[in-house]
């Protein structure tokens, strides 16, 4: 196994740290992102021995390779085995197509895979060091309940979470606001895109350096690992050989989930072609076939309310992956290797009325209901194989991700199918909860002012 792996900001202008330093800064001081400077290369037997296992131990074989030097394997499996005590079914829908439902855990959101494995990192290296923290984050939907539920009630660990306050569900928003204790929520008049600028400006004020303050959204390093599991996972249970390839379909806003597979498989998971698809916010898509990178300000607000981001932080990851250069404002300063890029990646814009067709046509040909981001995800899907023709055949595997269960958007799936999706454990009762959150405008000043009163 590899020497431990050092992290480095795709800046370029800030020390190499370790994993827990990474963990616990969030972001690096010269604002950009921290990545890890080598990435291990899981052989050949090691990811046959996957093939059926249970997703703790797959996760466990992962993070050992990833976090080697870090922690010790026996505190790792405790973390793994108390993170993933929920399914993660794999829903055939035809041939060799498959959706990866990523809505079975305590939030109904694929970001439970990613927030509680962070929750138990965090709170073992700030016990470790006898510290507390402020975790600042920023949310479109998905993330903030995600959050609040792994981090609620830690005694170590307090949590503001920024959303933009008409851009939610219901559903979304009570997930967060009926949580108190360490948990505090605030509603932003303003798009995702400003709450997120809002906590990266906190993160490098010097006069807030004493709230020793970090963030839970995808920009910290301790999300983005963890959200490489669930690819060897799929692949594990579906792939009929070692070394047979997989097309994976990504519904995308932030570009943390895209950044997970792309890290799976510079890990040596087998994976074919990842396709990516947002919603009408389509600044990578139009990167893709312009070599153009604009951000689209502000946001659009589309019915995939997780997607509406305009510049996703982590688009300066998966440039960096590819041996380029892009700074926080979304300039790039030295171009990547854009032939490799467009050999691993393929990108489609999806638009709501594209995304509502895809619902209501998933319903009708295989009885499967799909929300707003998972729709969108199967359409890139369609689009790719329709362009590829190649790959559209009864033997290439191709899973597409669900990232939330549909009863999180029933206002939606009531409009297209005439019918609410059935409510999953985590949501019961949910509906009558009191509320509690703050209301802020969009500006910096004024959040500066709230968190210096509360903390």
């Amino acid at each position: 196994m590899e020497n431990t792996i050092r992290y480095e900001s795709t800046n370029r202008s800030a020390p190499k740290v370790t994993f827990s330093e990474a963990l616990l800064k969030g972001l690096a001081p010269d604002k950009g992102l921290y990545m890890p400077d080598s990435i291990p290369v899981l052989d050949k037997e090691t990811l046959a021995g996957m093939r059926g296992s249970s997703y703790p131990r797959i996760a466990l074989t992962v993070a050992r390779h990833l976090l080697t030097g870090e922690i010790a394997d026996h505190e790792l499996e405790k973390m793994t085995a108390d993170a993933y005590n929920f399914p993660v079914p794999l829903e055939k829908v035809t041939g060799r197509k498959y959706i990866m439902r990523l809505d079975q855990g305590p939030t109904a959101s694929f970001k439970d895979f990613a927030a509680r494995m962070m929750g138990r990192l965090m709170q073992y290296f700030l016990q470790k060091e006898n510290r507390n923290m402020l975790i600042l984050t920023a949310t479109s939907g998905d993330t903030g309940s995600a959050i609040a539920n792994a981090f609620y009630g830690l005694s170590n660990i307090r949590v503001v979470i920024l959303y933009p306050e008409h851009e939610v569900t219901t559903r979304q928003r009570k997930q967060m606001t009926t949580l108190r204790k360490n948990i505090g929520i605030v509603a932003l008049n303003g798009k995702f895109d400003d709450c997120q600028a809002l906590v990266k400006q906190a993160f490098t004020d010097p006069d807030l350096d004493y709230m020793d303050l970090s963030s839970a959204n995808s920009i910290n390093i301790g999300r983005l690992l963890p959200q490489s599991f669930y690819y060897f996972y799929a692949w594990s249970q579906l792939a009929q050989t070692a070394d047979e390839e997989v097309i994976f379909s990504v519904p995308s806003g932030n570009f943390g989930n895209l950044m997970g597979g792309l890290l799976a498989k510079r890990m040596g998971l087998p994976i074919k072609k990842f396709v990516i698809s947002t919603n009408e916010n389509d600044e990578v898509p139009v990167y893709w076939q312009t070599g153009n990178y604009k951000t689209v300000v502000p946001s659009r607000n589309c019915i995939s309310s997780a997607m509406n981001v305009g510049h996703p932080s982590n688009m300066s990851r998966v440039i960096a992956l590819y041996d380029g250069i892009m700074d926080e404002n979304g300039s790039i300063l030295r171009e990547p290797d854009t032939a490799r890029m467009h050999r691993d990646i393929a990108a489609f814009s999806i638009t709501d009325n594209r995304t509502i067709d895809t619902i209501r046509l998933v319903f009708s040909d295989y009885g499967i209901i799909t929300e707003p981001h998972g729709a969108a995800g199967w359409a890139g899907l369609s689009d790719y194989l329709r362009r590829n023709t190649a790959d559209d055949n009864d033997n290439q595997l191709c899973i597409s991700l669900e990232t939330a269960h549909p009863a999180k958007f029933p206002e939606e799936i009531r409009k297209v199918l005439n019918l609410d999706p059935p409510l999953p454990h985590s949501l019961a009762g949910l509906d009558d909860e009191k509320e509690t959150f703050d209301r802020l405008s969009n500006n910096y000043a004024e959040f500066k002012k709230y968190l210096i009163g509360r903390f």
